[in-house]
């Protein structure tokens, strides 16, 4: 699995553009999110689709969403959004 293109995350911009509106979360570079110092989100592409690593709650360990699909990219928004309240 490799991180994410160019031409993956484009397919993710309004996603990225909400993320972007969060408090607290900063993108380092395009997809690449950071809270503090600490790696928050990054985005990995596949043949099977496109997939986000998000932070666990425990703060050790990333959780995988898969973010092919509207539904997916939802539920990665909402844990990411209670994730940093």
């Amino acid at each position: 699995m490799r991180h994410a293109r160019d031409v993956d995350l484009d397919a993710l911009e309004p996603l990225i553009a909400r993320l972007c509106a969060l408090p607290g979360l900063v993108e380092k570079k395009r997809g690449v999110f950071y809270r503090k110092s600490k790696a928050f989100l990054h985005f990995h592409e596949d043949p099977k689709g496109l997939f986000a690593d998000l932070r666990n709650a425990a703060g050790d360990d990333f959780d995988r969403f898969d973010v092919t699909h509207e539904n997916g990219r939802e539920a990665l928004f909402t844990a990411a959004s209670q994730r940093l309240s």
